[in-house]
């Protein structure tokens, strides 16, 4: 592929962080691996990605003096989660370059947003209606039908921000959530839910990795297969929707998009997620390259390959004491690749680490991940 890369952004330069997190502890790993040096802006010390990084800035994240600071100090600024202030990120692209941009924060930091993009754009999801206030709720009740879910429009993760309502009484979970803008959806009977990682060159290529299999509890990611065990003509869709996401969003870095699997085969698609994803952890050591390594390659410039599963996989979230549980077992699981956060506090239902196993048989790296049964 004859590609001009003249602009590629080049080791040594620097790449800054915006959160410091173990998203950003993982990009940062990919990062210093191929040679960049990486500084993170987070409002606490020693936070994961810090412990491996070259500096931090310790500043709250929409402190736009500290953004300008890591801005000056940096080549190149991505972020690891959503919600960052786009404002600042703007001013900061006066200092450093940020492939992402800040029109992707904008989509996908609000789900309203994020849901009318992808319907203006052909992608399937479920029905869903605006809410502002109480009549605007009954009336996307109305619209959208029950059972439904009432959700925050930005703000939320793991369940958070969220009620059901499983009639059109408004229940007080509701007229709590009410206080700010939110988004009412349709609730679907799915059979599963899957995700798929995608990411885009500065030439334009579209790279997907595997379709993935996921299990929550809690509302929280527990367990991820891949690939996942669905119909090869799920995959091909999965990779169809992932392409024109990715097109549309003129994207770099890496996006998850998180689906639901329909009785019928169907896809709906759920969230979007703008950065590196829970459920793609497992590509750190079943593909060619990581989502992580992807990442750098697409925000720097780099030309990314084509990629591979090279074995099966199963990744199993560690939460809160499941951490402590897995050091212990640790000496007896020869096969667990074991990822530990460095999280200074170990709390319920808090991502402490993961751990990957890789076998062609799922059945078999299942069970060699069935000792772990810490927090349920």
């Amino acid at each position: 592929m004859n590609v001009n890369f003249k602009n590629a952004i080049l080791p040594p330069a620097t790449i800054g962080i915006v959160g410091g997190g173990q998203l950003g502890q993982m990009m940062t790993l990919s990062a210093k691996a191929m040679g960049y040096h990486v500084g993170v802006l987070d409002p606490m010390p020693k936070a994961p990605a810090a412990q491996v990084a070259d500096f931090q800035i310790v500043a709250a994240y929409d402190d736009q003096a500290a953004l300008l600071d890591l801005a000056r100090r940096s080549d190149v600024l991505t972020y690891e989660f959503e919600n960052v202030d786009e404002a600042a990120l703007v001013a900061a692209q006066a200092y450093a370059q940020l492939p992402q941009g800040t029109a992707l924060l904008h989509i996908t930091g609000d789900r309203l947003n994020e849901k009318q993009f992808l319907h203006d754009h052909g992608i399937p999801v479920t029905p869903f209606a605006p809410v502002t206030d109480l009549q605007s709720l009954n009336y996307a009740l109305n619209r959208v039908g029950t059972p439904a879910i009432l959700k925050t429009a930005a703000g939320g993760y793991d369940g958070h921000g969220q009620t059901d309502l499983a009639t059109t009484t408004v229940t007080d979970a509701a007229h709590a959530l009410l206080a700010q803008p939110c988004i009412l959806e349709a609730r679907q009977e799915f059979r599963t839910e899957v995700s798929m990682m995608v990411t885009r060159s500065a030439a334009g290529v579209v790279t997907p990795f595997p379709l993935v299999e996921n299990q929550h509890q809690h509302h929280i990611l527990h367990t991820t297969i891949a690939p996942a065990n669905v119909r090869p003509s799920v995959h091909a869709a999965a990779r169809k929707i992932a392409v024109s996401i990715a097109e549309a969003l003129q994207l770099r870095g890496v996006l998850g998009i998180e689906f639901f699997v329909l009785p019928d085969d169907t896809l709906l698609v759920n969230e979007l997620a703008p950065r590196p994803h829970n459920s793609g952890h497992y590509t750190i050591e079943a593909c060619n390259i990581s989502q992580f390594e992807a990442h750098i390659r697409s925000i720097c410039g780099l030309p990314i390959p084509a990629i591979t599963q090279t074995s099966p996989a199963v990744m199993r979230n560690l939460l809160g004491a499941d951490l402590t549980l897995a050091r212990q077992q640790l000496i007896n699981h020869p096969e667990w690749h074991f990822h530990d956060y460095g999280k200074a506090d170990i709390k319920p239902q808090r991502k402490m680490g993961h751990v990957t196993v890789l076998n062609h048989d799922i059945d078999a790296a299942l069970a060699a991940l069935a000792s772990l049964k810490g927090e349920q």
